[in-house]
């Protein structure tokens, strides 16, 4: 089996690849380019994996912890053999610039490392139970099982390394794993699933299904042998996913409008602009944890703003395959639309385009703009392209309540170097992480991520997916002494 892009891919159930069915055309989105054709599965099909998934439950519980570690090893080792490959496939499918593909697969290969150290950590823990008269020589055991078949279902824009959070914290707990990906980004998810059968994890408890978004919404909904949807994506689909879920355990990572804050005191202003237009531009601001605000202290706004606009000038847009790359396309037209009809609706509110903007096709230049006010949609909603707003403040708490009002609490970012205004910000912005000294768009796969307010539940990086797919189990003991 070796599932490549080509006249029709088929999907993976049950360690075979099954190419009757609909076909799914993946264009890509730089030039709309036949990237290859993937076969839709159906629900008779999603609801076969299902089956095969929970009756694989005994097989991947029993697994021992140095088996989950020996197979996550040999994912990471193909990944590092096959690097070129899947970034070839992600620049291809999702329009991503090859660099920045790159950085991708590097990216994968240390989440299923690290999640290849957490199989053999996850311990537990015994409690003392003797406590009132009576209960002598009574002591318990908590230990974690896996929740049981998890349904993963994951977005273009990292078409890789957001699966890899889904399926390495799935293989580190024995959860089988039924993973739903994007449609336009269906052939490096399905590179992915063929590796980790050949790393060995059990053919039933594996299935790569592109499915329709009718067909996604019947399984999260009716199909209670399903015990843990994990979902990336909007916040809307997201939520209404949970909403119709039941009783199963849902994991939400959703959208974000992040906020950078740059007080007076931070001494490097040029490196800092260059990482802020790097943060709001590169693949062209489709990420959750793109900067889409900053907010900079009005005795160096001026500065700082003008230094932005030159980073953001230097910047290449073009082909995601060409090495000089930085700005690749958007992955739909009708995004690129959307994104333009944003930027020219905060300009006729009054706010100042100083650069960029321009689209053609799917491809827009990094927009920079000013003045931009609450109720301008490319300031309270999530933009998901390269549009960055920069403005002033005079008093710190007011730039803290600029971050907060927002819908969404993902990360945000804080270059001062003042440790009283660090552990108020700590203290007051409602985001899952605060990043100081850098902007919030940094982020290493291990740590906790996650948001809160409308960008999502719960938690990923591995320790803590892992928490979230497994479950603690109490053990009593008494009449033993």
């Amino acid at each position: 089996m070796k599932m490549r892009p080509g006249a029709q891919t088929g999907f993976l159930l049950c360690g075979k690849e099954w190419s009757d069915g609909e076909a799914l055309e993946v264009r890509s989105p730089w030039d709309q380019g036949l990237v290859g054709r993937a076969t839709l599965a159906t629900r008779a099909d999603a609801r076969q994996a299902v089956q095969h998934a929970v009756a694989s439950m005994r097989r991947t519980r029993a697994l021992p912890r140095w088996k989950r570690r020996e197979i996550l090893e040999d994912v990471a080792a193909s990944l590092i053999e096959q690097k070129e490959r899947f970034a070839q496939l992600i620049a291809s499918e999702a329009g991503k610039p090859i660099r920045q593909a790159r950085i991708e697969v590097d990216r994968s290969i240390l989440t299923f490392k690290t999640a290849s150290e957490e199989a053999t950590r996850m311990g537990g823990e015994t409690i003392p139970l003797d406590l009132t008269e009576g209960n002598e020589g009574r002591w318990g055991l908590v230990q974690r099982f896996p929740v049981g078949p998890v349904l993963a279902i994951t977005p273009f824009n990292f078409p890789l390394n957001l699966v890899a959070h889904k399926a390495a914290p799935a293989l580190a707990s024995g959860c089988p794993l039924i993973l739903k990906p994007a449609p336009q980004t269906p052939f490096t998810a399905l590179a992915l699933g063929e590796i980790i059968l050949k790393a060995g994890w059990p053919e039933e408890a594996l299935a790569v299904l592109p499915l329709s978004n009718t067909d996604t919404a019947w399984l999260a909904e009716k199909e209670d042998r399903i015990k843990l949807i994990s979902f990336t994506g909007s916040a809307k689909v997201g939520w209404d996913l949970k909403a119709h879920s039941g009783r199963k355990k849902v994991l939400l990572e959703l959208g974000g409008n992040s906020a950078l804050i740059v007080h007076n005191d931070w001494p490097d202003l040029e490196d800092a602009a260059q990482r802020t237009a790097t943060a709001a531009f590169s693949y062209a601001g489709q990420s959750c944890i793109s900067v889409q605000r900053v907010y900079v202290q009005r005795s160096v706004f001026q500065t700082f703003l003008w230094k932005v606009v030159d980073a953001a000038k230097k910047l290449v847009s073009g082909d995601p395959l060409d090495e000089k790359t930085d700005v690749g396309p958007i992955i739909r037209l009708a995004d690129a639309e959307r994104i333009e009809s944003w930027i020219q609706e905060a300009v006729a509110g009054g706010a100042k385009l100083l650069e960029g903007g321009q689209r053609t096709g799917s491809m827009i230049t990094p927009a920079i703009l000013t003045g931009t006010k609450p109720g301008m949609k490319l300031r309270d909603e999530e933009a998901f392209g390269p549009v960055l707003a920069i403005e002033p403040y005079d008093d710190f708490e007011d730039a803290l309540a600029e971050v907060n009002h927002s819908k969404y609490g993902l990360q945000a970012g804080l270059l001062t170097r003042d440790a009283g205004r660090i552990l108020t910000a700590y203290r007051e912005l409602e985001v899952g992480a605060l990043i100081v000294g850098d902007t919030p768009t940094w982020r290493l796969d291990p740590m906790p991520y996650g948001g809160v307010k409308d960008s999502g539940l719960g938690r990923e990086g591995l320790r803590y997916a892992i928490e979230e797919m497994t479950e603690p189990r109490m053990l009593v003991m008494a009449g033993l002494h």
